[in-house]
Order: structure tokens, then sequence, then C-alpha cells
């Protein structure tokens, strides 16, 4: 019992600092971003959000994690069904000039899977991860997108110029360190259930993608099955941050296994409220603390983070 009395005990002093923490962190995001991320000539890296980025590289575009819809709170709240909107879709998610590769997803929580389908459908590509997803792509009558979505761990799935790999993980135990929630796998069977409590974690995969030389590692939440991850030397690791207060040791056990050249945080901005309002972080994500945590492991991994798409 531990465990929980100490996460209690530390949303508590957070609740009473949250004032000096927002301040903290503001300062610390801002620095984050103002360092720069260095990509080879061509590849562009965009975040859309949350855990959600867009690839592009040689006419191809790739997008993780996509969630630009921002299901609100009061949907969860009451049980309201969580749906793509295509409204977002138009002014956040563009059509690239060129072929969208794919769109890949770590694990299907609403704020990771819910805009996954729609835009398959939309740029008529195939998404790519778990047999939850799948589910969900033949909710939303998807079937032929969904022949290869069921992913084999640590295959080499050739995506245009990108190499994608997935590798076994976990999610973090957000329930004062006891529990996944809304854990198991996506079993409803229309899209008028599809509440936010619905969109089951599922599978939840790392993933691995070469491009352009270089190599990148996301990571949705902050989690990992240890002997799971076979990847060394990443160049830039997407790191979900939102949750590692509740996985033991998670940077000394993580960093020395991708031994990533820079660390990008990511999914510590509130996930409720809509793009094309002023940014909120999550509570308690101490993006201030982030360097010394990271340096306490590895003094030589750099902090940057990349401004948000709207």
């Amino acid at each position: 019992m531990l465990q929980p009395v100490r996460h209690v005990a530390d949303l508590a002093r957070s609740a009473a600092t949250r004032g000096s923490r927002a301040r903290d962190d503001a300062d610390a995001l801002r620095d984050f971003e103002s360092r720069t991320l260095e990509l080879p000539d061509g590849l562009s890296v965009q975040w859309l959000g949350v855990s959600g980025y867009r690839l592009d590289f040689e006419g191809h575009s790739l997008y993780v994690d996509p969630y630009v819809s921002r299901v609100p709170l009061r949907s969860l709240l009451l049980r309201r069904p969580a749906r793509p909107d295509p409204r977002a879709h138009e002014r956040f998610l563009p059509a690239p000039a060129g072929e969208v590769a794919g769109v890949l997803v770590g694990h299907t929580h609403f704020d990771h899977a819910v805009d996954a389908p729609a835009v398959a459908r939309r740029f008529g590509c195939r998404a790519y991860g778990s047999a939850s997803l799948a589910a969900l792509m033949r909710l939303h009558g998807l079937d032929e997108l969904a022949v290869e979505v069921e992913v084999e761990p640590y295959r080499a799935y050739e995506l245009g110029p990108f190499e994608v790999a997935f590798t076994p993980s976990a999610h973090s135990k957000l329930l004062l360190g006891l529990a996944v929630p809304f854990d198991g796998e996506l079993t409803c069977d229309h899209l008028d259930g599809l509440a936010p409590s619905a969109y089951r974690c599922g599978q939840v995969w790392g993933i691995h993608i070469a491009v352009a030389g270089i190599t990148l590692y996301h990571q949705g939440s902050a989690d990992l099955i240890d002997d799971a991850i076979r990847h060394r030397e990443v160049d830039v690791f997407l790191a979900g941050v939102a949750g590692r207060s509740f996985t033991q040791r998670y940077w000394a056990r993580i960093l020395p296994r991708l031994d990533p050249r820079v660390v990008v945080p990511t999914h510590y901005d509130d996930f409720f409220r809509p793009l094309g309002e002023d940014m909120d972080l999550v509570a308690n994500v101490k993006l201030a603390e982030l360097p010394d945590e990271l340096h306490a492991v590895s003094r030589d991994v750099a902090v940057a983070a990349l401004p948000r798409r709207a």
C-alpha cells in the first residue's frame, strides 16, 4: 500500500503548489522549444498534440497516434460517443502533397486511436496496431483497410521511405500506480456505444521508425517491458511523460536500453482541450523536473520539444 499512499501525497503536494508548478513548467517548456531538433534534410516531424505526430519525407507522410478531434471531458463523464470530428480533420490534418504511407497506433485509448479510422479512410492508407485497433476499424466499416492492422512484433514494415517495427510494451498504471485505466481489449459492437471508456487500451506497442538515415522511437505511455526492447542508439526518443511518476525507475530502465541522442517529451498537453485554443498542461506533469530526471541516468542525453500544430 505504500505506492498508492505516495501517489496520493504527491498529488496533494502538487495541488497545493499548482500555481508555481505551472509557471515553472511553462518556463521549462519554452526552454525546450527553443532548442533545435536536428533532422536530416527533407525530413520534417510535426507534433499534433498528445502523442500524435506526422512525419514527412520524399513525398510520403506517416501518422502516429493522430488525435485532433479532442473528445470533451463531458463525453467521458456522461459516457457519450467519442468519434472523429471532420471539421478538426479539415483544419488540423490537411491533405499532404504526396502519399500517406500509413497510420500507426501505439494503443487504443481514445486519445490515441479515435481519429485513426478516419485518417485511414480519408487518405486511403492502412492502419497498423493491435487487435483492438482492427476491431475499431471494422466498427467504422473499414475491413478493407484492416487487412494488416494486427502487426507482428519486430517485423520490419516498409511504408514508403519509412521502415517501421513494433515493440511489445506496457501502459503506465495511472490509477495510483495500481492499474491501467480502461484496460483490456476493445469489444464494443456499435459506434453508438463508443464512449471514451469503451476505447480499451488493448496491446501496447513502442514504435521504432527508421527514415533518412536516423531512427525514432515513439512511446505513447511511460512504461515498458524491459527485455522486449531490442533497438539501441536511437536518435530521437518521442517519450510520453504524463504517467512516468507511476512507473518505478522509468528513466533508469528505458534510457540505457534505447540510448537516445535526444528526448522529445510528448503527451503533456491537456487532451480534453480543443486544438486551436491556448494549450494547457496535464496536471502534475512536472516538465521542469524532466532534465534532472534524465541527467540522473544519462549526462549525454539532450532534451528538446516541438511546438504543437495548433
